[in-house]
């Protein structure tokens, strides 16, 4: 099929903008009911035109609006510059992910050469925003816009991609979250329905100023709403977190255990009581192991961690430093890590909790063990993202 249609069009950016709230309208109507969860993207009805010169190439000229809360008191701890710099990351990466989108031969779709322009502007509409304009005219039946950047998606198995910035059911006023929607396809959603234990969501002010998911390190944590979706020996696991403080306890990150209510320990990632990264993984039969980081530092700063596991070689890197390394060479974990949930933010080891306290931002899940060249990749998403190394 080709594009036939506008509504085709905003289908594919309603359904690519996962950062907050879209609307389909006019600058007038933002947060008219005062219920936006934001960042918020606006689009505007576009002009059109059909080139007879092109036989029935339809070309749209499309204004979007991006807005982000900037309340006074985020201007004490986050610079103006800052708040435009990171709704114009989120707008160019929707522009990307769009314009991947009629990668497809059947679908083809350009952005026309020097259409875009970018417009910043503050306080703005209903409430007090900074806001991106995003101009540009995209041209249906002809394609030659090819993206460059790489995603966790551009690599096979994916089996878990959880975003703060992106699929978080929370509730306004008190921030806590209920339900958080996994971006890897696989639909391995995680849930917390006592609020009690719902950590809470925060749109702006974690590393680089993004979105995060605060942990309160006593009660707070999120189950899965399906079995463990690791099913093999190898694995490839990322997370992107900031503990607020190191103390003598040890803090999980993800968590796997048998069954909810008893079994084993087989698999749990975080930090450990020094301050550095820890990772462990156990066999069917109890064989394996675990492994720690060579830095310290990472207890009080957001960092990027990353655990492999193949065949019976464990690795474990902390942002872009010498990956640390062991071998377990008993370790044969053919059934997986598949009998129970897994949980994010805690591990129940036998009644005694071990719970995150500090922010998530985000956790990334492959069921095999990725190249070191898939690996950079990823890391070098994340770290482009967040800007920690």
């Amino acid at each position: 099929m080709a594009i036939t249609r506008l509504t085709d069009i905003i289908t594919v950016f309603d359904s690519k903008w996962t950062y907050g709230d879209s609307k389909f309208g006019y600058e007038g109507e933002v947060n008219q009911d005062h219920d936006t969860q934001y960042p918020l993207m606006l689009i505007q009805p576009p002009e059109s035109i059909i080139p007879v010169v092109y036989d029935g190439r339809e070309e749209y000229t499309f204004e979007i609006n991006f807005y982000n809360l900037y309340s006074q008191a985020a201007q004490d701890v986050v610079t103006l510059q800052k708040r435009w710099d990171n709704l114009q990351d989120l707008s160019n990466e929707w522009l990307d992910m769009v314009l991947k989108n009629y990668q497809d031969v059947t679908v083809e779709a350009y952005l026309n050469d020097e259409s875009i322009e970018i417009e910043r502007l503050k306080d703005v509409a209903n409430d007090k925003l900074v806001q991106i304009k995003l101009t540009f005219t995209m041209s249906a039946f002809t394609k030659c816009f090819r993206p460059v950047s790489s995603y966790p998606s551009d690599f096979s198995d994916l089996k878990v991609w959880l975003r703060a910035d992106s699929g978080a059911t929370f509730d306004i006023p008190t921030k806590k979250v209920s339900a958080w929607v996994d971006n890897s396809g696989t639909n391995n959603d995680m849930a917390q329905s006592t609020k009690a234990n719902q950590p809470l969501r925060y749109g702006y002010g974690g590393q680089d100023d993004k979105a995060y998911f605060s942990f309160d390190g006593t009660s707070d944590y999120l189950s899965s709403d399906n079995n463990c979706p690791l099913t093999g020996n190898d694995l490839t696991i990322f997370y992107v977190a900031k503990s607020n403080e190191v103390t003598s306890a040890t803090q999980r990150l993800v968590g796997y255990r048998d069954s909810a209510g008893g079994g084993s320990d087989r698999l749990n990632f975080g930090i450990e009581s020094s301050g550095r990264v820890y990772f462990k993984a156990l066999d069917d039969s109890s064989n394996g192991g675990s492994i720690v980081s060579g830095f310290s530092d990472v207890g009080t700063v957001s960092h990027i961690a990353c655990a492999r596991i193949k065949d019976t070689d464990f690795s474990l890197q902390y942002n872009n430093n010498t990956e640390v390394t062991a071998n377990y060479a008993s370790y044969s974990n053919n059934d997986g890590f598949n009998l129970a949930p897994f949980t994010i933010g805690h591990i129940d080891l036998g009644g005694v909790g071990t719970y995150w306290d500090g922010e998530i931002q985000e956790v990334i899940i492959y069921n095999r063990a990725l190249s070191d060249a898939e690996t950079a990749d990823v890391r070098g998403y994340l770290n482009l993202k967040y800007n920690i190394y």
